[in-house]
């Protein structure tokens, strides 16, 4: 449904543009798309279109926030100085939002019932490291936080009979999380100068349980294995 809403918008903008440039041709009127900031049209239409196709996301709404300040500072509405002075603050607040309801900004995994939250154990590392060697016992899902520093989680003795979830935040810093052979792996993820890497081999098994993995990685990186 998104991508007709957005081929139905790029047509309109072509076909507007088609009438336009042709109208001032024929001398009906003055039309040109060269005004004072023209140019951050291609920062800001592009950064619309993909909110309409894939929802609003970190990067097309910081995109399209840097796109209008820098139309209004060519039309004179702001001074570069200010631009500069407020960019990063209204990053952090974007961004600090994007964390907050990051099931808005994300793609989302797939509410199912009973399915744990993730919050059994929790891992943590902030300015350190942390190595965890899980035994062969249940493991129940668990919420891992790097912050400066960096969380190794070894599950690959642990007993997973059921999906689970792990929750999974990297702040300039990182995690490796390494899985059993017996599960699949699905991951949901808000990178913002960050990423996952998913390198792990899912089960073939059709009743294979499934660990998701949902991470927020700013200026950090999560890697399964």
């Amino acid at each position: 449904m998104r991508n007709k809403i957005s081929n139905i918008l790029w047509g309109l903008l072509l076909i507007a543009l088609g009438v336009a440039f042709a109208g001032s041709v024929v001398g009906l009127w003055h039309f040109t798309i060269f005004f004072r900031g023209w140019w951050t049209l291609f920062i800001i239409v592009p950064c619309l279109i993909n909110m309409i196709r894939r929802g609003i996301h970190i990067a097309n709404t910081i995109g399209l926030l840097v796109g209008v300040m820098l139309l209004l500072a060519a039309q004179g509405v702001l001074s570069g100085l200010m631009i500069g002075k407020l960019i990063f603050p209204l990053i952090l607040v974007i961004i600090g939002f994007g964390i907050i309801f990051r099931d808005l900004f994300g793609r989302r995994i797939k509410r199912i019932e009973g399915l744990n939250s993730g919050a059994e154990m929790d891992y943590t590392a902030i300015f350190s490291a942390q190595k965890v060697q899980f035994p062969p016992q249940p493991f129940e899902g668990a919420n891992i936080t790097a912050i400066f520093g960096g969380v190794d989680l070894d599950l690959r003795g642990a007993v997973i009979s059921h999906d689970i979830v792990i929750n999974a935040t990297s702040v300039f810093g990182g995690s490796d999380i390494f899985v059993p052979s017996n599960v699949k792996v699905v991951v949901s993820s808000l990178p913002i100068f960050g990423g996952v890497s998913n390198k792990s081999i899912n089960s073939k098994d059709a009743d294979a349980p499934t660990v998701y993995v949902k991470a927020t990685c700013i200026f950090g990186g999560v890697d399964i294995k």
